[in-house]
């Protein structure tokens, strides 16, 4: 029996700079495999769980690279649905939705389209794929008609309510697809997702849930399981080197007569790949260990005693992709609290000084330094004696 075939992928954040350094043709490239992976696996529908853009008003040029993406997913073969994430403008993205229909590309984009699903005929009968944008709690529980609703739990409830109300209005057999962006419980958040918290309560059960075939899940931009039926694809892009070691990929899922047939993990290209290193300044420039990451995206800790002069501009002289730099010298302040009147009882404000210059780096203040501290005190009529 013939199965329906769906790409499940989300958080493409296109637009998105990392580190302050642009992303597009990482972006571009990646978003170009999809098309491929389309060809390869005759995937039928691929859905877009939200957060396509970074910002709520894109760039030209990311609008570009959107623009280029799905169309080359629509000429390998496949519709497209896709609903606004928490980072798009759910009014701009819909905003051709009806004309988009026609060529292929399925907009859900309102709360009033929550409950109308595009519905993919095959051999077995129908299956119904809805979209839930991203549901602003305040607003959409006025917007849904449920002014008792709280947070994020009671807006989706609502919104999953009407989905099941219209399919069981269905003809039995209807296999049914979700798409939302959302943190459901259990889900593992990286640095690179933006709170949605409201009132301190930002997750939702994934019991919200049930009753429907598959959940393709957005918002959180690590891939996950948290049940058969209800996955992260996340990002395909790392937007964090909390995600240096997170396999990118999308889920590839098979729909058959009786629901979810099947779900397979395809792992995704890498453009360009993430590190950190840690070491002295002169070692992480000499070392040639490190010759084989001066393609990558680094950060560093660089670990020098004293703080090097210009760290920054000595390691992208060798490293072109080096967008971090943190100093932590070695055998400096041990972090143990100590209250600020207990640091300065009774010392004067040199040694002050003195102090924290040398539990900020781990040593003293040279001879020309302290004469620069003594010059700012007495220039300041505080410097007192010794």
């Amino acid at each position: 029996m013939g199965c329906v075939k769906l790409l499940h992928t989300s958080d493409w954040h296109i637009g998105r700079t990392f580190h302050g350094a642009d992303l597009l043709a990482e972006q571009e490239a990646v978003l170009g495999h999809l098309a491929d992976l389309v060809v390869a696996e005759s995937v039928d529908v691929v859905l877009v769980s939200g957060d396509i853009y970074d910002r709520a008003v894109p760039s030209a040029e990311a609008v570009r690279v959107a623009t280029t993406a799905l169309g080359r997913l629509r000429d390998a073969g496949a519709k497209l649905v896709m609903t606004p994430g928490n980072h798009d403008s759910a009014p701009r993205l819909g905003a051709f939705a009806e004309f988009a229909a026609a060529g292929g590309l399925y907009l859900r984009a309102t709360i009033d389209g929550i409950a109308e699903p595009v519905l993919l005929p095959d051999e077995h009968g129908d299956v119904a794929l809805y979209g839930i944008p991203y549901l602003e709690p305040e607003p959409a529980r006025h917007a849904l008609g449920v002014p008792e609703a709280r947070g994020h739990t009671g807006v989706l409830t609502e919104a999953m309510r009407r989905i099941r109300e219209d399919l069981a209005a269905r003809p039995s057999g209807t296999r049914s697809v979700v798409l939302a962006h959302a943190f459901v419980t259990g889900g593992e958040p990286t640095e690179s997702e933006r709170t949605i918290a409201v009132g301190g309560v930002e997750q939702v059960p994934g019991s919200v849930f049930d009753g429907v075939d598959y959940v393709a899940l957005g918002h959180l931009h690590g891939p996950q399981t948290l049940a058969e039926h209800l996955r992260y694809s996340g990002s395909p892009l790392a937007y964090s080197f909390s995600e240096t070691r997170q396999r990118k990929s999308v889920w590839l899922v098979d729909l058959d007569a009786d629901g979810l047939a099947e779900v397979r993990r395809h792992e995704l290209p890498v453009p360009r790949h993430l590190a950190m290193l840690r070491g002295e300044l002169a070692e992480l420039l000499e070392d040639p260990e490190h010759d084989e990451l001066t393609e990558h995206f680094l950060s560093f800790t660089v670990t020098d005693r004293v703080r090097p002069i210009d760290a920054m501009r000595k390691l992208r002289e060798r490293f072109p992709y080096a967008v971090h730099m943190d100093w932590q010298p070695e055998g400096g302040h041990d972090g143990a609290a100590l209250k600020y009147a207990e640091a300065v009882r009774g010392r004067s404000d040199v040694e002050i000084t003195r102090s924290f210059l040398e539990d900020c780096r781990g040593s003293e203040p040279s001879e020309s330094e302290e004469r620069l501290v003594l010059a700012a005190l007495g220039a300041a009529g505080r410097e007192r004696e010794v």
